[in-house]
């Protein structure tokens, strides 16, 4: 278990726990387990004090845990008859976009995700997450596809932001997230999009112009990184908490001003102390998402999302 800097009590509480129970295994005569039991308790108390109120920082920490569940988990958790479709038909696959065909409660959809990998050789494939040009440009050749044979899309998003790399930029990183957002506004049919993790700047929204938008509890959605924000309005890095603070971007604070529909609860810990139980939240989630949006119209659905943003605007004016 990987711990966050604001879980290191509970890392030495549940590590007595775990060290109390090794002496039992190797010493059969040893009667550890009331101890250990009581250390557990405490441990329990602790972490949902630790949990009942997180700042924006420490969401931050959390929505970037490296063992919280990433697209493929709940590619595999959620959809049968994956097929991944790769490339952008123009310059290469981008493996930090996972897309393709597949079943949701056996009805065809398409799935597009931000997926950053889970161990070191995983991670520096998918570019931590971090898409390129030839990756919105894949996603908008899936949209094409799923409104071409109207198909719902489900989008899962995870990502720092779009890579900021002197190679995207001279592929045209700008135009394609552009390109993306637009097609996301276009299609014809049911999109949904749910935001497993972080949800960073314009990289996030090219693919999260949607019909309904949806955050687990302790992920972060922003237009930039508190790290970033802090390095432009203070010239410094380390007052990233005071920028997580001004920038509004949890799930509590967008579900407030309109920018989400729904929160998606975690387990007590966050999604990484129950992957499964917050793969099987996402798949609910999901399903009461398309049932919403099942039976309307291509207008009345290209209508809905146009509308669903022009509205935010129009709200920010007036505040």
């Amino acid at each position: 278990m990987n711990y966050l800097e604001f879980e290191k009590p509970l890392a030495e509480i549940e590590g007595k726990a775990e060290e109390l129970r090794a002496l039992g295994r190797a010493n059969k005569e040893m009667d550890v387990e009331k101890e250990a039991a009581a250390l557990d308790k405490k441990a329990d108390a602790l972490l949902k004090d630790l949990y009942k109120d997180l700042s924006p920082w420490r969401k931050c920490l959390v929505a970037r845990h490296p063992d919280r569940p990433h697209c493929k988990d709940y590619i595999d958790g959620l959809f049968t008859e994956f097929t991944p479709l790769a490339g952008d038909r123009n310059f290469a696959d981008d493996h930090a976009v996972m897309g393709g065909l597949a079943r949701f409660n056996d009805q065809a959809v398409v799935v597009i995700g931000h997926e950053k990998g889970s161990d070191t050789k995983t991670r520096i494939e998918r570019n931590f997450g971090m898409a390129r040009p030839e990756g919105y440009r894949k996603a908008i050749r899936l949209m094409d596809l799923a409104d071409r044979f109207g198909l719902p899309v489900v989008t899962l998003i995870d990502t720092p932001g779009a890579y900021p790399g002197k190679g995207a930029e001279e592929r045209g990183q700008s135009e394609a997230i552009a390109q993306s957002t637009a097609k996301c506004l276009a299609i014809g049919v049911p999109l949904i999009s749910v935001v497993i993790g972080e949800g960073g700047s314009g990289g996030a929204v090219a693919f999260a112009t949607a019909n309904r938008i949806a955050m687990l509890e302790h992920s972060i959605y922003s237009v930039i990184s508190p790290e970033g924000c802090a390095s432009i309005l203070w010239k410094d890095a380390e007052k990233m908490r005071e920028a997580a603070e001004a920038l509004r971007l949890t799930a509590q604070d967008l579900q407030k001003l309109g920018v989400i529909d729904r929160i998606i609860k975690e387990p007590m810990g966050g999604a990484q102390r129950g992957p499964k139980e917050t793969v099987e939240a996402v798949g609910k989630a999901i399903e009461t998402m398309l049932k919403e949006l099942s039976g309307k119209k291509p207008e009345a659905l290209v209508k809905d999302r146009r509308q669903k943003f022009l509205d935010m605007g129009s709200k920010g004016l007036a505040a």
